[in-house]
Formats: C-alpha cells, structure tokens, sequence
C-alpha cells in the first residue's frame, strides 16, 4: 500500500507538470497535453486516498511521500477545474443564437481544413441560454464604420489574438486566440450590425479541440466587450 502511494504519487505529479508543459512548448498538442494534465489530477485524487488507507493501517511515516504528493497534485487539479464547473459541455458560443455571426475565412486556416465552421443550431442555443444567461451582444452609440474602427483598434490589442480576417465593408474580423498555457487555438468573428441610430456588436469564439470549453469562449466575449467600453 505504502509503495502503490508513491507510485501513483509519482504518476500524479509528471502528468500535471509534464503535460501542460508540453503544451505549452509545442512538444505535443493542446489537447494531448490536457489530457495528460488531467490524468495527473485523478492520479493525484488516488494517490491521496491510498495515503489516507496506508496511515490507517499503520504505516506512518512512511506513506507520507505519496500521501503530501497527492495532496498538492489534487488540490491543484481541484483550484484549476472547479471554476469550469456546471457550465455547459458546448464549445461554440455567440452573442446571436438565432443569426450568428458567420465565418468567412476561418475554414480555409491551417487546423481548420474538412472542419464544419457552421453555427451547431438550437441544441447548442438552448444550453447556451441556460448557462450563460447574461451573454448580450454590445450596443454602441456609434454608426458603424466608427464601431467598427473601434472593435478592430480593441481587437489588436488582445494578447495572444492574431487578427486574420477584416472587412471594413462588412463591419467584420476574424481572428485565432490562443490560449495562454495549453495553447489551445480557438478561432472568433466580430461583426458591427446598424442598429438602432447606432450599432450592435455580435461576436462568436468557436474552439476547435473538445466537445466543452469550460466557459472560455463566453468569458472571452465579455472580456473583448468589457475592454471595448473601457476603450470608449
């Protein structure tokens, strides 16, 4: 028991530090890399309950290695994954469910070729408004080539987003976020609509690995709106 502890310690702590690492240097995929990540996190929540039975039966001090792994790995897995928790398993989130804004060049970038970039419909629209029921678009004072000259400026100025598409005449952009330590690569538009006597900014973030984004596109669309009112 004392040496399946500091086994499965042990285990537990490469894959959490390995994985991302790896991630995050280009030595193995974003997703390759999280699922190391996480397989290190459960190692640790099994680690930490072999220690537990191991000083149950006696064996002291000498079950505290994998016992002291097990409680960093697990609640660092913990702090890290909780945030994520209860929002929805969807990765395609927009501001318009009804009329998404609409990918015009994403599909033709690399790790995007034979990829559907069509908004999924209602199945993601319903769990989307129950999850994030606060997600709106943004409404501006502002005709729209001047919103529009606005978001671009905002845009470029968003660490780790790298602009790919803008169409003045269309009001839209495009553009791939990369994320700061997996390096997950999720692909967004903007689009500046007249609405009103002003405008109305829509935006879509879109990953392209997993089924679930553990609420990062929305927190990045209220985070690019939030910024563009500062900028105002």
């Amino acid at each position: 028991m004392v040496g399946a502890a500091r086994w499965v310690g042990t285990a537990a702590l490469i894959g959490f530090v390995i994985g991302p690492l790896m991630a995050h240097f280009w030595i193995a995929a974003p997703l390759t890399g999280f699922i190391l990540f996480a397989l290190g996190g459960l190692l640790g929540i099994i680690a930490l309950v072999v220690g537990i039975i191991a000083i149950a039966r006696g064996a002291g001090g000498a079950a505290l290695p994998g016992l002291v792994i097990g409680v960093v790995v697990t609640g660092a897995f913990l702090a890290i994954a909780l945030p994520g928790r209860g929002v929805p398993r969807i990765n395609d989130i927009t501001t318009d469910t009804a009329s998404p804004p609409q990918f015009a060049h994403a599909g033709a970038l690399e790790g995007n070729h034979g990829r559907d970039m069509a908004y999924p419909g209602e199945s993601f629209a319903a769990q989307q408004r129950a999850g994030y029921p606060d997600l709106a678009p943004l409404q501006l004072p502002l005709a729209p080539e001047e919103a529009f000259k606005r978001v671009e400026g905002a845009a470029r100025t968003v660490k780790n987003w790298e602009i790919t598409r803008v169409d003045a005449t269309a009001h839209a952009l495009e553009g791939v976020a990369t994320s700061g330590f997996f390096r997950f690569r999720d692909d967004f538009v903007v689009e500046v609509r007249p609405h009103e006597g002003g405008s109305i900014v829509q935006m879509r973030s879109k990953s392209r690995d997993g089924q679930g984004d553990i609420g990062a596109n929305a927190a990045r669309i209220k985070a690019f709106f939030a910024k563009l009112m500062e900028a105002l």
